[in-house]
């Protein structure tokens, strides 16, 4: 089965080359393919994952984010083949006291260098400002993760900030105001 006819009704949205539509749990392998792999996981604090670290990540997304929410992080998948290729979307986050939403992407390296990154979060950013009440988006990256800074800025982000640590580490904070609002 395709897997459009396999995922019908979980559309979330689609571009020139890609499909993103809401998790379940018959990604879970694809997902933990990609979460365990030392060069997808680089940048991330918590580093790679176990098949059982991502069910329990990819349950939260599915109860958590989409049950409280009402969005999450997406199935990617590229519409030449039906090929699940990473996972991109969006994520609430507090931080000093103000939600933000977290414009996020991660895409399996066989499929780095083509724009896909750029061609999603292009699209996740349009959705967000047209379906969410929020001023403005960000993308928290590691300061040495140069292909997604190049992301954040392709999809017009700037440096807002370079000195924000949290639990997790220091990130560069690079955000983007719906269309309209002026900076904060």
């Amino acid at each position: 089965m395709s897997d459009g006819a396999a995922h019908a009704g979980l559309l979330v949205l689609q571009t020139e080359r890609l499909v993103l539509r809401r998790l379940t749990m018959d990604d879970l392998d694809d997902l933990a393919t990609l979460y365990r792999d030392p060069e997808v996981r680089r940048y991330f604090p918590d580093g790679v994952r176990t098949h059982e670290q991502t069910r329990e990540e990819l349950e939260w997304v599915i109860d958590v984010y989409y049950g409280q929410y009402g969005y999450g992080l997406w199935a990617t998948v590229l519409k030449e083949t039906g090929a699940f290729i990473g996972r991109c979307g969006l994520l609430p986050w507090e931080i000093e006291g103000r939600t933000e939403v977290e414009v996020a992407y991660l895409l399996d390296p066989a499929y780095w260098g083509r724009g896909l990154a750029t061609e999603a979060a292009r699209a996740i950013v349009e959705h967000a400002f047209a379906t969410l009440p929020v001023d403005r988006l960000i993308c928290l990256l590691d300061p040495e993760n140069s292909a997604s800074r190049r992301v954040a800025t392709n999809v017009g982000m700037t440096l807002l900030r370079d000195d924000y640590v949290d639990e997790y580490g220091p990130s560069h904070v690079y955000a983007i105001d719906r269309p309209g609002v002026g900076g904060s």
